[in-house]
């Protein structure tokens, strides 16, 4: 066997599948001269956020706080205060993509709230994923039964199987900021074309083959 002819032979897949979740930020802001000020409106506009995210059920899969922000902002000339900041980051995770434009309009049209996103993107253990990899190995084996077959031989086993990795597109980036004041209450309708996830796979093989019919 380790005498026998070998032939070394890279395979590649690409995919391009649905993706499964979507992922946008929810950014509430406050500003005032008095930081107590700042700080109750910053509390109040967190809370609506949290509202409107509790209403949207099962829609929302995940969320998380990320980054709160509390800061002074001063006078050029030296360190008076003016006025105070502050800020709260919310992540969203939602796989039904439905209900996903209406959901960020309405975060979007609360006060001092600004919506960046959604960024698509596949679950990490998507069946994709191993479909690729599958087809990558699959096309190895026809790429070695190519070559001995061009050679008069055929492929009689495996030596070695490398996986050489994965790779997903980046996200995309939409954003959009809120003042409040959608008329009646009622959010415009917003479709979203989810972006399909390219997926690809590749892998290094060496297959051992028969003697080759050289004459």
């Amino acid at each position: 066997m380790a005498d026998a002819p070998v032939v070394a032979v890279r395979g590649e897949a690409y995919r391009e599948v649905a993706p499964e979740l979507a992922r946008f930020t929810v950014t509430a802001s406050a500003r005032d001269r008095d930081r107590e000020t700042t700080l109750t409106r910053l509390a109040e506009r967190a809370a609506a956020v949290r509202v409107l995210l509790d209403g949207a059920g099962p829609a929302v899969e995940r969320r998380e706080t990320g980054q709160l922000r509390v800061w002074p902002e001063t006078k050029r000339s030296g360190e008076r205060v003016v006025a105070h900041h502050g800020s709260v980051t919310t992540t969203v995770t939602v796989a039904d993509f439905t209900a996903l434009g209406e959901l960020m309009l309405r975060l979007a049209d609360q006060e001092q709230v600004e919506v960046a996103g959604p960024w698509w993107s596949l679950r990490p253990d998507s069946p994709a994923y191993r479909e690729a990899r599958h087809a990558a190995i699959a096309d190895a084996l026809a790429r070695a039964r190519e070559y001995a077959e061009a050679l008069g031989a055929r492929v009689t086993g495996l030596l070695e199987l490398a996986d050489t990795g994965l790779a997903a597109a980046p996200p995309m980036l939409a954003r959009a900021a809120g003042s409040g004041g959608m008329a009646g209450g009622a959010p415009p309708e917003l479709e979203l074309d989810p972006r399909p996830q390219p997926v690809q796979a590749a892998v290094e093989a060496r297959f051992t083959i028969s003697e080759p019919a050289l004459g």
